[in-house]
């Protein structure tokens, strides 16, 4: 049997993994998180990205891991790194940081055949009180949609709980772009929108495993897509922050994959 069909597929085209998976996707996951954290003392003022970049590549490398980005669908960075108005998919430049920038780093690694996905939020020198405000509500909206992962809920009510969370705060949610299932494949079903209606989409069940990625804008939720393909902004502008977790459904909740070892995942230091 080939690895990636392991398990059950639901009705809606969702793997449900074993509950001897979570130990691989909990050591990738590790992984992820761990370079993280240690890439940390390399965000400052002067940096560029493509110093974090090779940096990163390195840390993958020395862990005997696989970069998943690195070739696919000709990406050849190990991250993607966007700063400030940069959704998502910001690709990896000679661009110095500056005071006050804020930037989200991506990293997806493979050990034995299984991936860890996540990303956080950085800063470069001083935090402006409004970015301070940004990251901390998109982190917040981020453990909300976790906590509405148990069995029976459905992927509306994880979109539903992110969304009436950021718009309360008169923030928008990035529709463009969404989470994804993952497990010994990079990209599966579900879609995982980070907005919708309770008690909608798909059923949640104990196996599946997938990210919740929510990008939140301080402005409007439109985004466009350079010329390059691949770096995603916000289309007035505005500042853009995101963080992700890979998680996998338990009998009674949620299991993070990703979760920092340092317990840095939030800049502020907030596990």
């Amino acid at each position: 049997m080939n690895l990636s069909d392991r398990g059950q597929v639901t009705k809606d085209g969702i793997r449900l993994y074993e509950k001897s998976d979570f130990a691989g996707m909990h050591t990738a996951g590790a992984l992820a998180a761990q370079i993280l954290d240690d890439i940390a003392e390399h965000v400052f003022v002067g940096q560029s990205t493509r110093e974090i970049d090779r940096i990163i590549e390195e840390k993958v490398n020395a862990a005997g891991a696989t970069s998943a980005t690195i070739g696919y669908k000709g990406y050849q960075h190990a991250s993607c790194i966007s700063v400030n108005h940069v959704v998502c998919h910001g690709i990896p430049g000679d661009k110095k940081l500056k005071d006050g920038d804020i930037l989200n780093i991506d990293v997806t690694v493979i050990v034995d055949g299984w991936f860890g996905d996540t990303s956080r939020m950085y800063v470069a020198g001083k935090l402006s009180r409004k970015a301070e405000r940004l990251i901390q509500v998109t982190h917040d909206a981020l453990m909300l949609g976790i906590e509405a992962v148990k069995p029976g809920n459905t992927f509306g009510d994880i979109g539903h709980a992110i969304q009436s969370y950021v718009e309360s705060q008169r923030m928008s949610v990035v529709r463009d772009f969404c989470g994804h299932g993952l497990g010994l494949v990079f990209h599966a079903p579900p879609n995982v929108l980070h907005y919708g209606r309770p008690g909608t989409g798909a059923v949640l069940q104990e196996g599946m495993f997938f990210t919740i990625e929510p990008m939140v804008n301080l402005g409007r939720a439109e985004t466009k897509v350079l010329a390059d393909d691949w770096t995603a902004v916000t289309r007035d502008k505005s500042l853009s922050a995101q963080f992700e977790h890979s998680i996998g459904v338990t009998g009674s909740g949620a299991e993070i994959f990703t979760l920092s070892p340092k317990g840095t995942f939030h800049p502020t230091y907030q596990s």
